[in-house]
């Protein structure tokens, strides 16, 4: 995968980390028992803040374990936050950001 393109999930409190060249490719990831890389992310998601961000899909608060997701799309980066992975496929399954 290009460094400039695709997702990136993020758990960081377990500092895992998964690739994909589509967000469709999220719900099958999470329903085969979400494989997870070692290593924490490459760099700073944009538009995180730790302690201030919502989850994505619920808007409740995240607690100690968040799940991110990094749409990498040349220089840009946009980033979502869960409070689980099970609600990163439920967003992803919905359309994401194109709800």
């Amino acid at each position: 995968m290009e460094a400039d393109d695709g997702y990136r999930a993020y758990e960081l409190a377990g500092e895992r980390r998964a690739v994909f060249c589509r967000l469709e490719h999220v719900v099958p990831w999470a329903l085969g028992d979400a494989h997870w890389d070692a290593g924490p992310p490459t760099s700073e998601p944009p538009g995180f803040e730790p302690g201030e961000s919502t989850c994505s899909h619920c808007g409740g608060e995240l607690g100690d374990v968040q799940a991110l997701l990094v749409h990498h799309r040349g220089e840009g980066r946009i980033t979502d936050a869960f409070c689980s992975v099970d609600h990163m496929e439920a967003w992803a399954k919905a359309g994401g950001r194109w709800q």
